[in-house]
């Protein structure tokens, strides 16, 4: 290559490249799965880097230089699963600090917060609003981490990260972005002021549904070194097949990101003439209520799309039933289209009352738009939504 900076190559470029150089011993292109759990030293301590494989392995190094290198950010780390790396991320706290997040996380990250580490000291508090000001109500002396997801899961709403990210730190706290459903393809938290960038690459950086792992990225290389530590001394690291289909799935993911992007702003507007939903909703929809900030933060609306059924749960239920192409699935950011319930599946565990208060109705159905032919999912759509 003319250019041999990463920084300065494009992001299909350091998707292909980065972590990736060919194997110095063989010359393979693309470098050998390291399937090892130990090392073999020369003496007590003498070494060639690496000791045992939780603490740390070329396949795994590859991935976290990858994906650190795609959010433009001074280190990363990988994980078994998103779960794995939000807990470490969390385990960084201590007794007594708050975390402020916006109501409308993931099911896995509310239980996480209050079943998992409220338990244990942290003081989880929700915003029912997204804008700045609401943040800057709640965000005090106290506050050791604000947590965002921008676009949410499931709906769909995107939060200012610049302005909150002030916010945070004026108060001395640091800020994490779950940019799982964005990708870096769309979307750079840490350029946009976060400290760190969280992910569950089991979605869109895996990119086929075949893999379930997670990271965190630094925008600072020294806030790594607690995420590091818990990330080897709890365990919860990925295996090299695991890193392996990362970073195999990485590669495509700018071209794909193309073509989610494409296919779900088709499927939203299609359906936003449907007399059978309420609402469609989808960022880069002008009538979606933060669409001007998505425009602003992100180059491309992502490949998911909510709707809101007018018959409720059971209309939702009989859609779910006669989908042919999309499979009626938990997960996302396979190159497959999928349907969530969120009510019933991936939010089941936040309680009915205050999930409903945050719009997942039982009438709520999320799409994980893939890359299949549009006219195919379309149509799919077309009779299931006649059967519903």
């Amino acid at each position: 290559m003319s250019n041999k900076n990463p920084k300065n190559w494009g992001f299909a470029t350091r998707a292909i490249h980065v972590g990736q150089e060919p194997d110095p011993i063989s010359g393979a292109t693309v470098p050998p799965i390291h399937f090892t759990s130990t090392y073999t030293q020369k003496s007590p301590g003498n070494h060639q880097g690496y000791e045992y494989s939780r603490s740390g392995n070329p396949t795994r190094e590859n991935l976290e230089k990858n994906l650190a290198s795609l959010e433009k950010g001074a280190a990363g780390a990988s994980f078994a699963s998103g779960s794995a790396a939000t807990a470490s991320l969390l385990h960084t706290l201590s007794p007594g600090d708050k975390v402020v997040a916006y109501a409308d996380v993931y099911g896995g990250t509310f239980r996480m917060l209050k079943q998992v580490f409220e338990p244990l000291g942290l003081v989880p508090v929700f915003a029912d609003d997204v804008s700045p000001e609401t943040f800057s109500k709640l965000v005090d002396d106290k506050t050791k981490l604000v947590w965002l997801e921008s676009p949410t899961n499931p709906m769909l709403r995107c939060l200012d990260i610049a302005a909150i990210a002030k916010i945070a730190h004026a108060a001395g706290a640091r800020l994490a972005v779950d940019n799982t459903f964005a990708t870096p393809a769309l979307q750079l938290p840490l350029e946009l002021g976060a400290d760190y960038v969280v992910h569950s690459t089991t979605k869109y950086i895996g990119g086929h549904s075949d893999v379930i792992g997670g990271a965190v990225i630094t925008k600072d290389a020294a806030h790594m070194e607690r995420v590091a530590f818990y990330q080897n001394a709890t365990g919860g690291v990925p295996g090299p097949m695991d890193c392996y289909l990362q970073q195999r799935g990485i590669k495509t993911l700018a071209i794909r990101m193309e073509r989610h992007c494409q296919n779900a702003t088709t499927v939203a507007k299609h359906l936003q003439r449907h007399p059978k939903l309420d609402a469609v909703i989808y960022p880069f929809l002008e009538d979606h209520p933060d669409h001007a900030l998505a425009k602003k933060q992100m180059c491309g609306g992502g490949g998911m799309v909510s709707m809101v059924f007018s018959g409720g749960g059971d209309s939702a239920i009989k859609f779910c039933e006669n989908l042919k192409v999309f499979s009626l699935a938990e997960s996302l950011g396979g190159v497959e289209s999928l349907a969530c319930h969120p009510a019933i599946m991936t939010h089941a565990s936040i309680p009915k009352e205050i999930r409903e208060k945050r719009g997942v109705t039982d009438g709520l159905m999320r799409l994980s738009v893939g890359i299949e032919d549009i006219t195919d999912l379309i149509a799919d759509l077309d009779q299931a939504m006649a059967k519903a």
